[in-house]
């Protein structure tokens, strides 16, 4: 099953609710929040409090993409706070073994995000430890941004990867993707796809979700 989930990145944030409510309405499975420090990527947006009052109202699970320096002090934090799923860069943590296992244990699902130059090689041993793979195609840090066609080729691979060991390991992806490009995407392998400017920055949040999914249904 393929996956929408929208990023409030590029949500109205003076009406949040409003507009996790209008994804929800159109089909959303996950709500997608991207939590940067201004160090790990040259923005700074939300945190742990956001993330406690999203969870009182979503109807949906909360993955946070941890775009953060030393992401292992804060990852169980964002799980008590209430994310069902929590990323962390493979660029950030010199400990995935041990971050991702004090997710699982905290109860949330644990993920290893990877930037587009880095080789899928770094995050091959922790491919055991993780429910979930994002793999940007963008560079980290700012929405709106143009879709990097490498990604396709990187989805494909670690597909295989994950394959080959016999695993159950998810692929998200995360930049750039609208209707245009979806199908190539899930095509590749992907399985949460994660879009904030599509659906956002369409005016109608709600229609645009059931455009993606529409694209994805069409093609596959």
């Amino acid at each position: 099953m393929i996956e929408i989930a929208p990023s409030i990145l590029s949500a109205d944030f003076t009406r949040l609710g409003e507009d996790i409510r209008a994804v929800e309405a159109g089909g959303a499975s996950v709500l997608h929040v991207d939590v940067m420090d201004g160090k790990f990527v040259p923005n700074i947006t939300i945190g742990l409090p956001v993330v406690k009052s999203i969870a009182k109202i979503a109807k949906i699970p909360i993955d946070c993409h941890l775009m953060i320096e030393e992401p292992s002090r804060y990852a169980v934090q964002f799980v008590e706070a209430g994310a069902s799923m929590v990323s962390v860069h493979v660029e950030a943590d010199n400990h995935l073994h041990r971050t991702l296992t004090a997710i699982r244990e905290a109860g949330g699902k644990a993920g290893v995000a990877i930037n587009p130059a880095t080789p899928l090689v770094s995050l091959e041993e922790a491919l055991p430890f993780a429910d979930f793979i994002l793999i940007m195609s963008v560079n980290p840090g700012f929405g709106g941004q143009k879709f990097i066609q490498t990604a396709l080729e990187k989805v494909r691979r670690l597909k295989m990867m994950i394959g080959e060991r016999g695993l159950r390991t998810k692929i998200e992806i995360d930049g750039g993707i609208d209707a245009t490009n979806i199908a190539k995407v899930v095509e590749a392998g992907a399985e949460i796809i994660v879009a904030g400017s599509a659906i956002y920055g369409k005016g109608e949040a709600t229609k645009a979700v059931q455009e993606l999914l529409d694209a994805t249904t069409v093609w596959i």
